[in-house]
């Protein structure tokens, strides 16, 4: 049996950037629990390259416990650090290395747990979904998760093991990203105004953009728990024109969406749209040319759960006493498990995002002792006996328990 700091030193030693396969790291878990004598099935991507991995031990029965981790990491390129990142260097009770906090701590502790588990002793399963591509998009978790929904494997609960500190969490904002091309008229720069910026179509956008945001800030749908308690429209990049000395008649933008659990995305996307128009309308008279074209790229929901909720109050029972509750602001697949399955999901991780995706990442090690007594816990409440959750059933289990 490997111990949770063992394993957290094999998973980081695996470079699984998104631009790279994560076979190698996803054979060397499926061999341990299979060993452990767990059901392992890979669902691989378009280019047989990248795999998520699904495991169960315990009987093939509804209920039980899944959780959830990816174990695709941020680059390190262009990043100062101190220490090997896809080297795990402890010091100071502090764990360093690229995917320690995100979040390869939380998938550590689910493995080793799987390794010391009996699994004669379980009445109802304990799953280990694992995904790829969870960093640019969660994209790697969607066929898996299909296929999950197509099966009707229904756990009592989800945990998704995203970095909270061992809090509670309740909800996650959701996403949508777009593509935006700006189209204008091309021209010598001496006679510019006789031609058609694209990027001034595209800054008009911007602002546009800007007043939606004041205008999401004091009316639209606010959720307390977050930092920021409403929806956010952000532009992260533009470009467009070769040389000043000529009109450029194309430019482009990436933006984005941070959405509340109860926004309406689609009605999100047709205020962008709109926005987009209204920077065009003023041209178009002149300039038939004249377009701005905006694609949405990428998306997955947002997520919410009551913390009174009895399956979310009987995993609260196995954190450590005083535990709070919390929102993450940042992305993670529950919407996706929530939308999909529509069982309970939480989540709840070791670390602290303050850490993720920055040089000399790192996790404390009481983080993942705290992280191993909790699953320990939950299992034992989830899957070890059915007596806690005999007042709560999935409607979707009705008749099939």
């Amino acid at each position: 049996m490997t111990s949770t700091q063992d394993w957290l030193e094999r998973l980081v030693a695996h470079p699984t950037v998104s631009s790279d396969t994560n076979l190698p790291l996803i054979e060397e878990i499926e061999t341990a629990l299979a060993s452990a004598g767990a059901v392992c099935e890979r669902f691989y991507d378009a280019t047989g390259q990248k795999a998520a991995l699904l495991a169960r031990l315990g009987p093939d029965a509804p209920g039980g416990l899944m959780l959830s981790g990816h174990v695709d990491v941020v680059p390190v390129a262009g990043q100062d650090w101190t220490v090997p990142p896809f080297n795990l260097t402890r010091k100071n009770g502090r764990l360093y290395g690229r995917g320690t906090t995100d979040m390869k701590g939380f998938v550590a502790s689910a493995l080793a747990l799987a390794e010391t588990i009996e699994i004669k002793s379980l009445a109802a399963p304990l799953w280990l979904a694992i995904s790829y591509d969870e960093e640019i998009g969660c994209v790697g978790v969607r066929p898996m998760l299909e296929e999950i929904a197509a099966r009707d494997i229904l756990p009592d609960l989800i945990v998704v093991g995203e970095p909270t500190s061992m809090q509670l969490g309740l909800g996650h904002k959701g996403k949508m990203a777009f593509h935006v091309k700006a189209t204008g008229v091309p021209r010598h720069s001496a006679e510019a105004p006789l031609a058609l910026n694209a990027l001034h179509i595209a800054t008009d956008f911007i602002a546009s953009l800007r007043r939606l945001q004041d205008e999401i800030e004091a009316r639209g749908p606010r959720e307390p728990g977050y930092s920021v308690p409403y929806a956010t429209v952000h532009v992260g990049k533009l470009t467009g024109g070769t040389a000043v000395n000529l009109v450029p008649d194309h430019a482009e933008l990436l933006m984005e969406c941070r959405m509340m659990a109860a926004d309406d995305p689609l009605a999100l996307a047709e205020q962008v749209r709109k926005a987009g128009a209204a920077s065009v309308a003023p041209h178009r008279e002149r300039f038939k040319e004249a377009s701005i074209d905006i694609e949405i790229t990428g998306n997955y929901p947002g997520h919410s759960i009551d913390g009174s909720h009895p399956v979310v109050q009987a995993f609260a029972s196995s954190l450590p006493k005083g535990s709070k509750e919390c929102r993450v602001s940042f992305g993670t697949e529950a919407g996706l498990f929530a939308q999909a399955l529509d069982v309970p999901v939480v989540i709840c991780g070791p670390g602290s995002m303050d850490q993720g995706h920055r040089p000399d990442e790192f996790i404390e090690e009481t983080q993942l002792a705290v992280c191993d007594a909790v699953l320990a816990a939950a299992v034992i409440r989830f899957c070890a006996s059915r007596r806690l959750l005999a007042s709560y059933v999935p409607k979707q289990m009705h008749g099939k328990m």
